[in-house]
């Protein structure tokens, strides 16, 4: 199995499907269609055969036996089905692959690492033509069972830079920037960090973020409180903050730690923003329905979600395609909170 080299214009190297369509003159879809036997017009598949022949094109039989073998399942998996950021991406999700005919199957993993490296050995199965997992944790098992998955699979969170995987993550550490420089604009130097587990990538970037944020302005943090990305986390941090230090700002891992806050915050008959100005992270539909309404980083949930179906519709049509790593920018929303 292998693929001859060919020399088209100054370009020297394996024949590709990618090749083969842009010399067909036709998209890298329907040029893998006709290839692996999936239909096209006899126009169209005369064009394909004929620049697969000049080029050396060589079928790949694992690309034709992933084509071969379609279930009409994503699957999707996340930590926690319940949490609004992972709605988001559920939502857009849904909304992409439902052009393609396909529908979404919905694994919580709870975060386990056991779960999820169990999860990706399940995939010989085949029960679902692609995978998009969205882990808290990047572990070495994880990189082991990523690199020999049965079917295609797209992570949306932070990978290691060589990892040959399909990939779309946020930048939470220019996202933790926006915050702490609004803050530090409105006049408030006790800002305190209330994060969700350390051991965890967000956990780990936003820590990291927060401290060079506050650093490149002079400034100290007042305090750092460690738990989880939950309400409850929010609400005991802040209660335990308080018992302690009174800050004038707190910024929060994510929306539900910021509700958590908000809920301790107003319990103690402390003003905010008045006394203490409030942002979260994530920008859910938790921000608009707390009083006051939350001022959040928005790390682009549905376009993360949106962009990682497009990738895994695309591996899915020509599997030889090189991985790819998208990432994107977030955006500060401001609200009543600060």
């Amino acid at each position: 199995m292998g693929r001859k080299r060919f020399q088209h214009g100054t370009h020297t190297g394996p024949a590709t499907v990618r090749t083969v369509a842009d010399l067909a003159g036709v998209s890298i879809a329907s040029a893998s269609r006709v290839l692996n036997g999936l239909g096209g017009s006899p126009e169209l598949s005369a064009r394909v055969k004929a620049a697969a022949e000049r080029v050396g094109y060589v079928p790949n039989a694992i690309a034709r036996s992933l084509q071969a073998q379609r279930t009409g399942l994503i699957g999707l998996a996340v930590a926690d089905i319940g949490n609004p950021v992972y709605v988001q991406m559920m939502r857009a999700i849904e909304q992409e692959i439902a052009g393609s005919g396909r529908q979404l199957l919905i694994q919580a993993t709870n975060a386990h690492t056991a779960n999820e490296t169990e999860l990706l050995r399940g995939l010989a199965r085949r029960y679902v033509d692609g995978l998009i997992m969205s882990p808290l944790r990047v572990t070495e098992a994880h990189l082991h069972e990523l690199g020999r998955t049965a079917v295609p699979v797209v992570v949306v969170g932070q990978l290691p830079d060589e990892t040959p995987i399909d990939n779309v993550r946020a930048d939470s550490i220019a996202g933790v920037a926006l915050a702490v420089d609004h803050l530090v604009e409105l006049g408030r130097t006790r800002i305190v960090l209330i994060n969700g587990a350390p051991d965890t990538v967000p956990g780990a970037h936003r820590d990291a973020g927060f401290r060079a944020a506050l650093a490149r302005h002079g400034h100290e943090p007042v305090g750092v409180e460690n738990g989880e990305f939950t309400f409850d986390a929010g609400l005991q941090a802040t209660r335990r903050l308080l018992n302690r230090t009174r800050p004038d700002a707190i910024f929060a891992a994510n929306d539900l730690i910021a509700a958590g806050a908000l809920h301790a915050l107003l319990e103690a008959g402390i003003r905010v923003p008045e006394e203490v100005a409030l942002v979260g992270m994530d920008n859910t539909d938790i921000a608009e329905l707390t009083f006051p309404r939350l001022t959040s980083v928005d790390l682009g949930a549905a376009a993360r979600g949106r962009k990682a179906a497009q990738l895994l519709l695309s591996r899915l049509d020509d599997p030889t395609l090189p991985a790819r790593r998208e990432s994107i920018a977030p955006a500060l929303v401001r609200r009543e909170s600060a």
